[in-house]
């Protein structure tokens, strides 16, 4: 049987996803063996012989790597699915949660949190805060660019969101400098990790991701006629205010939950999404799954990096991701304007 050109991509990206988990698996101060990592999921999703597997092998591999390379995968196809719609949703090829301020309000959250030491939720503490302050943080954004442009043009917001997303990290930055010893915490948060995350968060944020993936795919029609303009969207009926609200309402949700667990962590959310829309076109029945798909296996290479460049010593996987970013950021605003 023949398979279709979608199949294909579809397959082909089922096994590039496959193929960077065993490797994000595998790759570390201590090399495991792919048939080792085999043999583990066999044992304990199916209750196979481990055949000669050591435990401390098993450890390394469910406990401590599985986890970690799962939410660093979720957490980079959450943060490029919301890029890839606040683009679209605002025309503007550098939007994106980042620079809508999600997640330095999500880290005032998390820095309240470490400084105070607060605790009633106990682990969940955190993650919460991050998450309510970085949907606050949205909305306060999406108030303050209403007050400047009424028509909410994506240039407004989008600086609007880079403007406060600024004074945030500034309060954030100041917080962390009179907290004596806990300034350290606060700026490795601020940096994102997956270190010694639990398979509690990455199931967590797999359902978060599961069910906005879902209202994704089936707005995207509405997404679709949004980056033709309001006007073209408003003559085919569509409510474009209200579904803008809906779409940029679930994008914090996501992003802000994305953030909660795993820190800040910048730029997936812009580079992802412009790479997918490239290869796979501007449909975003297509284009919200392979940024998921790219986002993804880009965050689980960039924070094997993070782990084994300077090895047995850690980098902050923000830092890799900014060092990549940044320059990629650049070329697409100076891009857009020559062209």
């Amino acid at each position: 049987m023949k398979l279709t050109k979608t199949a294909f991509a579809a397959l082909c990206t089922i096994a590039v996803i496959v193929c960077t988990l065993i490797i994000g698996i595998a790759a570390g101060s201590v090399f495991v063996p792919p048939v080792q990592i085999l043999r583990v999921f066999g044992h304990k999703l199916f209750g196979a012989e481990l055949n000669g597997v050591p435990d401390s092998a098993v450890s390394i591999i469910w406990d401590i790597r599985f986890p970690r390379v799962m939410l660093g995968f979720i957490t980079g196809a959450a943060l490029s699915v919301c890029g890839a719609v606040t683009q679209s949703v605002l025309k503007n090829p550098l939007a994106s949660p980042f620079t809508l301020g999600v997640s330095s309000g999500a880290s005032l959250g998390a820095g309240l949190v470490i400084i105070f030491e607060l605790s009633f939720l106990g682990r969940f503490t955190l993650p919460f805060f991050g998450l309510a302050f970085g949907i606050i943080t949205m909305f306060g954004m999406v108030a303050l660019a209403s007050r400047i442009d009424r028509s909410l043009q994506g240039t407004t917001i989008v600086l609007t969101g880079m403007v406060l997303s600024l004074f945030v990290n500034s309060i954030v930055t100041l917080l962390a400098n009179v907290a004596g010893d806990k300034y350290d915490r606060v700026m490795k948060w601020q940096t994102g990790s997956f270190s010694g995350r639990k398979q509690e968060y990455a199931l967590m944020l797999g359902v978060v991701l599961a069910a906005c993936f879902v209202l994704f795919l089936a707005k995207s029609r509405d997404m679709d006629l949004l980056t033709f303009g309001d006007e073209q969207a408003k003559s085919t009926g569509l409510d474009t205010g209200r579904a803008k609200a809906l779409l940029l309402l679930v994008t914090a949700v996501l992003s802000g939950t994305a953030v909660a667990f795993s820190g800040v962590i910048g730029f997936i959310d812009l580079i992802s999404p412009h790479i997918a829309r490239r290869l796979f076109g501007a449909k975003h029945r297509v284009l919200i799954p392979m940024s998921a798909a790219l986002g993804g296996v880009f965050t689980v290479l960039c924070d094997l990096a993070a782990r084994t460049v300077i090895s047995p010593a850690e980098l902050p996987v923000g830092v890799v991701t900014s060092l990549i970013g940044a320059p990629f950021f650049a070329w697409v605003f100076f891009g857009k304007r020559k062209k």
